[in-house]
């Protein structure tokens, strides 16, 4: 158990006793963030409130992106096995939003069922309507992969009014929902069909304020050749420059993301390390589950703490009597300009406000007479919050984390490459000749003892001066060469004889084919002279 005083002097009614990290952040919320929200009606005009689900459930993963872009080959790659109402094809087949999530029994729970269970975090859902529901459900499969994480698919995005409208419901905000509450954000591309259509740009911008878990994938570039995939990377790059407005340029990974033979080879080794790259990000979710929920849930408390100010200053400037709808038009028109006036009074960033143009859109149909004015306790409470219980929760993450083994998703394809000669690296740079009953740098001694003959070896031996002279041929800096010369006098006596030379000479070149050093010397690569028999 964990507790802690919210100040040095405070009394033991503000004591606050954890038993984990999720017991912590629901405790915080509801103590001291939900009744600001509660008090300024932020759930009416952003996010629905909070439940026990949001701050227990599993890291999830959000997938988005137009018809055909394998989505759900993707989500059958990572599981390696098909899940209850998976449709694969060249059209538009998945037409739902499918939770895919861990059960120990196949099956499908729909979607009206599935937002009143409380164990599930999706309950808020009920909002969007059964034009919304209707097209959402639960895919549940016994899965090791589906025991870290759970993964959203979602229907593949059109171009076209009709197909916007005949949805029934707002994707857009949809997405939204589920981009506040998943741990990634995955949007893949087709490396042939690299146009973004109205709607998905809609969608993409709808997921403005979760830059951070943005990945995107440029999938089945196993069926263009070098020079076209580098095109066709440039002209992906220039594409999501215009919808997504970041400074930093989003990590794109690039490969074939399904079980079947490469069409074109030649890429193979940038596929291997791009899937490696990609694996590594998702595997450290439930690592990180944590630390994403108090980053969404501070980010929560700047939005609300806004919120009530913008709210405050509207319910202030409303008149008593007279004129009370004109007044209500005049600021709703005005808000850029009441947007400014609040950050200059209470110095906010302006990037904590919300989109303008919605705001607007959503006050119109408000009594602003109905507002509340501003209550300094109330705010003071998310200030405390911020201040000191979010530093103290930050121990409390780290605790866990150094008593817990580490956590990564495990199972389907993450298995793939974790041992054996298919693990990333196996054979090559370092490990090169590991499986070798010969000494790998024998293969090479001749030459390397020419060398060594030259520096005019004293017993048998070259000192480190002679080999320094040598060593910086290769241009490495002295700091490579130094780690490199601590692996090669595997004696430690200060010298180099012929096969520590050798050895040298081989992990130099390791190093200039641009493979690391390892951090210790491999027991393949140990001198024939030097290994205990």
């Amino acid at each position: 158990m964990f507790s802690w005083l919210s100040g040095p002097d405070a009394s033991q009614k503000d004591a606050m006793v954890f038993e984990t990290v999720a017991d912590g952040l629901r405790s915080l919320y509801i103590k001291r963030l939900q009744p600001l929200e509660d008090y300024y009606h932020f759930h009416h005009f952003h996010s629905p409130a909070l439940e026990q689900a949001d701050f227990e459930n599993k890291p999830m993963v959000l997938l988005i992106g137009q018809y055909s872009t394998g989505k759900t080959t993707f989500i059958r790659y990572l599981l390696e096995q098909d899940f209850p109402g998976m449709r694969i094809g060249p059209e538009p087949t998945t037409d739902s939003f499918i939770a895919v999530m861990h059960g120990e029994e196949e099956g499908i729970i729909p979607g009206n069922a599935l937002v009143v269970d409380p164990k599930k975090p999706f309950r808020k859902l009920n909002s969007f309507g059964n034009a919304f529901l209707n097209r959402f459900m639960c895919a549940q499969l016994p899965n090791q992969v589906l025991q870290s994480i759970t993964v959203i698919d979602t229907p593949g995005i059109l171009s076209g009014e009709k197909q916007r409208m005949s949805r029934g419901y707002d994707f857009c905000e949809v997405l939204r929902w589920f981009a506040e509450r998943v741990d990634r954000i995955i949007l893949l591309f087709d490396a042939h069909k690299l146009d973004i259509s109205d709607e998905f740009s809609e969608a993409i911008k709808a997921l403005k304020g979760q830059d951070d878990k943005i990945r995107v994938v440029l999938n089945k570039a196993d069926q263009v050749d070098t020079q076209q995939l580098m095109r066709v990377y440039g002209a992906l790059m220039w594409s999501l420059g215009k919808v997504i407005d970041t400074p930093e340029v989003v990590r794109v990974y690039i490969g074939s993301f399904w079980s079947k033979p490469l069409q074109i080879t030649e890429n193979r080794k940038l596929f291997e390390m791009e899937t490696e790259d990609l694996f590594k990000d998702i595997k450290s979710l439930p690592r990180n589950a944590a630390l994403r929920k108090l980053n969404d849930l501070i980010k929560r408390a700047r939005l609300a703490k806004v919120h009530a100010y913008i709210i405050s200053h509207l319910k202030k400037e409303m008149p008593a009597m007279f004129g009370k709808d004109a007044k209500k038009k005049e600021m709703i028109s005005r808000l850029p300009e009441i947007y400014v006036s609040l950050q200059q009074e209470h110095n906010i960033s302006a990037g904590d406000f919300p989109n303008v143009h919605k705001m607007q859109g959503m006050l119109q149909s408000y009594d602003f007479n109905k507002f509340h004015s501003l209550r300094p306790k109330l705010l003071e409470a998310v200030d405390e919050m911020l201040a000191n219980h979010i530093a103290q929760l930050m121990n409390l993450i780290r605790h866990e984390e150094a008593s817990k083994p580490a956590q990564a998703v495990m199972g389907g394809a993450f298995d793939g490459n974790v041992n054996g000669p298919f693990n990333e690296g196996y054979g090559e740079g370092a490990e090169a000749g590991i499986d070798d009953s010969e000494w790998i740098v024998a293969r090479e001694k001749s030459k390397y003892d020419e060398i060594f003959y030259m520096l005019s070896p004293i017993n048998g031996k070259v000192n480190g001066n002679n080999a320094k002279k040598e060593m910086l041929k290769s241009k490495l800096p002295n700091i490579v060469l130094g780690k490199i010369w601590k692996l090669a006098d595997n004696d430690h006596d200060g010298m180099l004889d012929d096969e520590e030379f050798a050895l040298a000479c081989h992990l130099i070149s390791i190093k200039l084919q641009g493979y690391d050093l390892p951090l210790e010397l491999p027991e393949h690569l140990i001198p024939p002279s030097q290994k205990k028999n």
